[in-house]
């Protein structure tokens, strides 16, 4: 490939900054875990529920969902007086497009975005 194909596919800047904002979100283990499973259990977790099969305190498990909610990767229900959370469904799809993207693998349709 030719340095000129190279920066004519470039991915856009608004692309390329939420992509960075989802990987530095998984960029730690805990997080990592909490998000597959929540994946894996494909239903909403109290942030109790979540501590105990993590096995951190609830104020680390805590500041982790608020990094993975502030991507969208992880939804807040309120549910009385305690917050639920659970894996965005859209996440599933988008981030190993995401990933594919950006390791030169592209998988949308030339000029589109996924996700």
């Amino acid at each position: 490939m030719m340095l000129e194909d190279a920066v004519e596919n470039l991915l856009d800047r608004e692309v390329a900054q939420r992509y960075a904002s989802w990987f530095r979100a998984l960029a730690d283990p805990t997080r990592v875990q909490i998000a597959e499973l929540l994946a894996r259990r494909r239903e909403p977790m109290s942030v109790g529920q979540i501590t105990a099969a993590v096995g951190l305190a609830q104020s680390t498990i805590s500041q982790h969902l608020k990094i993975l909610a502030e991507v969208r990767f992880v939804l807040v229900e309120a549910s009385g007086n305690a917050n639920l959370y659970r894996i965005n469904e859209n996440c599933l799809e988008c981030f190993p497009t995401a990933a594919d993207v950006v390791m030169g693998r592209p998988v949308a349709a030339p000029g589109e975005t996924p996700c």
